[in-house]
Parts: structure tokens; C-alpha cells; sequence
């Protein structure tokens, strides 16, 4: 690892009162440029300790730019990882206050509940299955605290991969009364079709980047325990919002999830 502790802590709490404050700031690998993977992670590491220390609970993890649409739409070809905590929920049908954020984005993203705890190496979308109790729909708004939206993976990744806020709406259903690669999902902005996508378009199965994301934490001596709600990555790009505006996402057989930006 290129930093040290005590930069790392640094550089946590800098990006994490960016995102408290709704204050945007240059990418960190300006003045940072050889920290590597698992210095960004190290430092998304110590914001999620910050957060708990505060008493704020980690109710989920996710993956962030899962979908061939928002690669492209970023310039990137790799997905990142990271958590969302409760003060980030928002019932579905209400209201997200704009100015708590900075440039907030929405995406309708598939996601699911464990039964059983998956761990990489080796982890393979079969093994996901197995291990899937339900699966809903929900909206994440993204909020990069990076100014005009100027960012390398790295930075990505110690942001915590822009988490903001996420609605979870629609219905549960078993995985077996499903097929997640048709399922198809259409985002609208203000009652206008603005996304459509299906499940495919998450790397060619949603369950995939859950696989990636159990092979990932299995190389840092980690697991996804049984019980956890994951978000799997954007089926399409990601919306811009403003104040005023309603957002709609219909999810094929799983019902739809709204809320207004105010």
C-alpha cells in the first residue's frame, strides 16, 4: 500500500464530511497518485468504521457500474464495491431533499436478499442462486462527491462509489419465479421513458456481479454473510435530477418504486 494510516484517515474524513456537508472536492489521486486498489478501499474501509463509530448502521452492500451502459457512459470496464447505511433509506413514494446532496443522480437497480453467507475464491453466479432468498427493486440515487464529476476508479472507490440515498419499493419475489436477465426495467423522469433496460445488461446476469463482489471480499479475508441485502449495479445509466422532479422506476413482476426530489 502506497499510504499510510494515518493518510488514509485523513482522506476518509475529508471525503466523508464532502458527503455530510454536500460539498464537492477535487479527486483525491490529484495529490495522490500512486495509491493503489487496496489504498482505496483502505480508505472506504475507514469511512464505514467513522460511520458506525457514529452509530449508523451498515444495512447493505453494492456494486457500482455493473451495467455496460454506465461502463460506457463512465469510460470505465471494471465494477467497484462498497456499502450503504441507514440514514441513506428513503420510503418509497417520498421525498429526497436536493440540497443534502450535490449533483444526485438515479438508477433502477435489481437486488437481492441472502439466505446463506457466499465467499470467494470461487464464487460463481450457481453458488449465488443457492444462496438468494428473495429479490427487489429499488432506486439509488448516486451522488459522487467529486467536483463536476471528474474521477478516476480509485477515487470511485474510496467515495465509497457515490453512495447517497436508495428507495426500496415494488414487491419480493422468489428467485425462482424469475428470470433476471429478461426482467425488464423502465426508468421515468417526470412521467417520460428516459432508461429501459433488462437485467442482462448488469453483466450479463444481475447474480454475476453478486459472485464478483464474494470473490472480491474473499481476497481481502472476508464473506457476504447470510441476511444481506445487496444492490447489484444500475441496469441503466444514471439520471440526472433536480428539484421538482418525480422519478418512476417499473420493474417486470416486481412492481415499481418513485420518489419525488424536492
Amino acid at each position: 500500500m502506497a499510504l499510510d494510516s494515518r493518510t488514509t484517515a485523513a482522506l476518509a474524513e475529508h471525503l466523508e464530511n464532502a458527503e455530510l456537508g454536500a460539498r464537492d472536492v477535487a479527486k483525491i489521486t490529484d495529490d495522490h497518485p500512486d495509491m493503489g486498489w487496496d489504498d482505496a478501499y483502505a480508505v472506504q474501509d475507514e469511512i464505514r468504521r467513522r460511520k458506525q463509530a457514529r452509530g449508523s448502521r451498515i444495512v447493505g452492500l453494492k456494486a457500482g457500474l455493473t451495467s455496460f451502459a454506465k461502463m460506457k457512459q463512465m469510460g470505465v470496464d471494471t465494477p467497484v464495491f462498497g456499502f450503504v447505511a441507514d440514514y441513506m433509506a428513503r420510503p418509497d413514494g417520498g421525498e429526497i431533499r436536493h440540497d443534502e446532496l450535490i449533483h444526485p443522480k438515479v438508477e433502477a437497480e435489481i437486488c437481492v436478499v441472502t439466505n446463506a453467507s457466499l465467499k470467494g475464491p470461487g464464487c460463481h453466479v450457481g453458488s449465488v442462486m443457492a444462496a438468494v432468498d428473495f429479490v427487489v427493486p429499488a432506486v439509488e440515487v448516486i451522488d459522487s462527491r467529486y467536483r463536476d464529476f471528474k474521477f478516476d476508479l480509485k477515487s470511485v472507490v474510496a467515495d465509497n462509489t457515490s453512495s447517497a440515498r436508495f428507495v426500496i419499493g415494488g414487491r419480493s419475489r422468489r428467485l425462482d419465479d424469475l428470470d433476471l436477465r429478461t426482467l425488464g426495467v423502465v426508468l421515468e423522469k417526470n412521467g417520460e421513458i428516459v432508461a429501459m433496460a433488462a437485467g442482462a445488461a448488469v453483466l450479463g446476469h444481475p447474480l454475476a456481479a453478486v459472485a464478483m463482489m464474494a470473490n472480491h471480499l474473499g481476497a481481502r479475508g472476508q464473506h457476504i454473510p447470510a441476511g444481506t441485502f445487496i444492490m447489484t449495479g444500475g441496469v441503466t445509466e444514471a439520471i440526472a435530477v433536480e428539484p421538482g422532479d418525480t422519478i418512476n422506476a417499473r420493474f417486470q413482476d416486481l412492481g415499481a418504486v418513485s420518489m419525488r426530489f424536492v
